[in-house]
């Protein structure tokens, strides 16, 4: 192989790699500009006083379920060191 070919490979090689990182940011960009729009249209919807207080409402009850699961998890621990 001499050195021609092998700038020829090395440059063959970059514009290959070019080209594809060139489709992964597009991907990415597409995908931010998309996160964006959805960030977007749920802080426009939080804009709104019912759907606050739907989303307020779910993310109550999704702790209390938590806690309910650790009070539980904790009784059973109590009951496990009671019958040592």
């Amino acid at each position: 192989m001499g050195i021609k070919s092998f700038f020829k490979n090395a440059f063959k090689d970059m514009k290959e790699s070019a080209k594809e990182q060139h489709k992964v940011d597009k991907a990415n960009f597409a995908a931010a500009k998309a996160e964006s729009k959805a960030q977007f249209a749920e802080a426009k919807a939080m804009g709104n006083p019912k759907t606050h207080k739907a989303a307020m409402q779910a993310e109550r009850n999704k702790q209390i379920k938590a806690a309910n699961e650790r009070t539980a998890a904790a009784n059973a621990r109590i009951e496990a060191a009671k019958k040592k």
